[in-house]
């Protein structure tokens, strides 16, 4: 089974864009979303394709505290302990 940031990798690469175009990869798990140009209404969505991605519950607030894909990734591993 994929690791949760190789799952995460996927999941922006397939779900997130900045002015039409996909992040640069590498993705930089310490950078924040809004920082790479990601919008707040994008972070939002995102987070509902995770959560179902991983089946966890996460809210908009968890969204906008979560801002890192590191931090994303600890909450996802926290979650499913």
């Amino acid at each position: 089974m994929a690791s949760t940031e190789d799952r995460l990798r996927k999941l922006v690469s397939e779900n997130l864009e900045v002015n039409g175009e996909p992040l640069p990869e590498p993705v930089d798990f310490d950078t924040s979303l809004s920082d790479a140009g990601v919008s707040s209404m994008d972070v939002v969505a995102f987070g509902k394709v995770v959560a179902s991605e991983f089946n966890i519950s996460l809210t908009a607030e968890d969204c906008a505290r979560l801002n890192t894909l590191s931090a994303l990734a600890a909450f996802i591993d926290q979650q499913a302990a």
